[in-house]
């Protein structure tokens, strides 16, 4: 801005407006935001967000994820270029960096509130119309409704290597499925989406049971590899097994199929079925991740079975792997945890460690009082050091792979805890560190990483 600036002094009055517009120009070329080396730091770059406003903007927040407090929105306010349409915020960020962001004009008459307390309420009212930088084609989409976000990746960060889907790649396929469940029961009767219809015929037969009692159907995404089941059932050989929370994240929104075909094209994962049952809502996703046995009982005791007896999956536990995000990566351990004969390879990503029965709800980024009291360990953590659960079995080490978020807060360390209680009791854990936050713009890069790390040897 710097530069712009001084050009914009050395100009006449009546040639800036054609100075300006050069510059967007070449910031559309170039995509937003502009992220420039550092003389005194060749680790960390000068990152540039911009935003075009016309007259009527009164001020520009920001939202990038783990650089924004929330509790102090005026910090990520964009300054405009005096005489200029030119919004602008820098930061100073390691060149790994990977974060989502969004932004948002505000379009309110009338000068922002002096007031410090009216103005973060009006800036919090905001968020909620906050969507993707219009400058930034890599987008990441959101869920339930919301636009979505914008990804910064700067140089070092994790490579995309699988993320698009390639020509020439052979096709798996994707279906959604309506699969009933007992162990659910405590849900909505039908906890599907009504909007959409479910991937196979004759679905809403399965509703009720032949025992007469209605039952709640949750929709799953089935992803099947390029030729799996000829294949599969010639050779007589069971495919691996990825049980993945958020389906409709992963498959409806993300596109993982793309990503999964790749990586069994180049032989980095084995050829696999993936079971990705859908959140259903917040309120569903909430009660439902967070440590329910009665979710455990869905995953192991219905979903792997109803799968089983359509397709040639495997019944090995040390070939199925449980995974998931946030709450999703916790619901992953609780499953390896009780039924580890079933789940005995986890991927849990940003596991949400402050969490325990009982507690405040609390966000990744801090934990509220009581969610790990007195330096207790992580609950997790605590329930693996209790040996193992009581099922009349003797469940070999599980494999486990952790990941956090460098800006995850207090979360980050606790997923460490974490990874050491699993070593000191027998399991093989290891963790990742990602620089970045609690925040799908990486989990979905790590998530291939995570796959090969955890399936790469396998057949």
């Amino acid at each position: 801005m710097a530069r712009l600036a001084a050009r914009l002094a050395r100009t006449a009055e009546d040639e800036r407006d054609a100075v300006v517009e050069e510059f967007w120009d070449a910031a559309a070329r170039a995509g937003t935001p502009l992220a420039e080396p550092l003389d005194d730091d060749p680790g960390h770059l000068a990152v540039t967000f911009l935003r075009r406003g016309h007259r009527a903007v009164g001020q520009v927040l920001l939202l990038v994820n783990t650089l924004v407090e929330r509790e102090r929105l005026a910090d990520a306010l964009m300054e405009r270029l005096p005489g200029t349409d030119v919004w602008h915020l820098a930061y100073r960020l390691r060149a790994d960096h990977l974060a989502s962001y969004r932004m948002v004009a505000d379009l309110s008459p009338g000068p922002p509130p002096a007031d410090p307390a009216v103005a973060q309420q009006r800036l919090r009212g905001l968020c909620a119309f906050a969507g993707p930088d219009p400058l930034n084609p890599a987008l990441l989409p959101g869920r339930r409704g919301s636009p979505g976000s914008s990804v910064l990746a700067l140089p070092g960060a994790p490579a995309r290597a699988w993320a698009e889907p390639r020509e020439g790649v052979p096709r798996g396929r994707v279906d959604r499925y309506r699969v009933p469940s007992r162990a659910l029961s405590h849900g909505p009767e039908k906890a599907h989406r009504p909007d959409e219809a479910a991937g196979a015929d004759g679905a809403d037969a399965e509703i009720r049971g032949g025992d007469g009692v209605d039952r709640v159907v949750r929709d799953v995404y089935v992803y099947l590899p390029p030729g799996a089941e000829g294949a599969a059932r010639t050779a007589g050989a069971r495919l691996p097994v990825l049980v993945l929370c958020d389906g409709d994240m992963w498959f409806g929104r993300l596109g993982l199929a793309g990503c999964l075909d790749a990586l069994i094209a180049d032989g980095r994962i084995p050829p696999l079925a993936v079971l990705a049952p859908d959140s259903v809502d917040g309120p569903t996703r909430r009660r439902e991740l967070a440590a329910s046995e009665e979710y455990v009982r869905f995953l192991a005791d219905e979903l792997l079975p109803w799968a089983a007896a359509r397709w040639p999956v495997t019944g090995d536990g040390a070939r199925t792997v449980v995974a998931g995000q946030g709450l999703g990566g916790l619901a992953a351990l609780y499953a390896a945890r009780l039924r580890p004969e079933r789940f005995g390879v986890v991927l849990a990503q940003s596991p949400s460690p402050w969490w325990r029965p009982g507690a405040p709800q609390a966000g990744p980024g801090g934990l509220t009082p009581g969610a790990v009291p007195g330096g207790e360990p992580p609950w997790l953590a605590s329930l693996f050091m209790d040996g193992p659960p009581d099922t009349g079995l003797s469940p070999a080490a599980l494999r486990v792979r952790l990941d956090a978020g460098l800006h995850e807060g207090p979360s980050a360390g606790l997923v460490h805890t974490l990874g050491e209680a699993l070593r000191a009791h027998g399991h093989r854990a290891v963790c990742r560190t990602v620089n970045g936050g609690h925040d799908w713009a990486w989990w979905r890069e790590a998530l291939a990483d995570g796959l090969v790390e955890l399936l790469g040897g396998t057949a």
